[in-house]
């Protein structure tokens, strides 16, 4: 006769018992009230692009806020200014341009 090594003599049978039973899945579930597997059995369809359309349905020329056009200069000025130049018209670049005259 074998021992238990922790010196535990209670039958496997007991820590089953106390198991308690899973909830079911939520695939077991969909099975259940629609009385076939989910997912549905069988290969996905292939993605088709050739079916596909692209719908653009955008004004022209498309309208852009004034509040929009400071938020896009405050986040990426720095690369507007690499990519176009500084904006030498600007308050913020310390020349004064005088329109009427178009002298600095």
């Amino acid at each position: 006769m074998t021992s238990d090594r922790n010196g535990d003599h209670k039958p496997v049978t007991a820590s089953r018992s106390r198991r308690t039973k899973r909830p079911p899945t939520a695939s077991e579930q969909l099975e259940e009230l629609l009385g076939y597997p989910w997912p549905f059995p069988g290969r996905p369809p292939k993605h088709d692009l050739s079916s596909w359309t692209v719908t653009d349905d955008w004004p022209d020329p498309i309208p852009v806020t004034e509040a929009e056009i400071e938020v896009f200069e405050r986040w990426f000025g720095d690369l507007f200014d690499e990519l176009f130049g500084p904006d030498i018209g600007s308050p913020d670049a310390g020349t004064e341009i005088d329109l009427e005259n178009g002298t600095k």
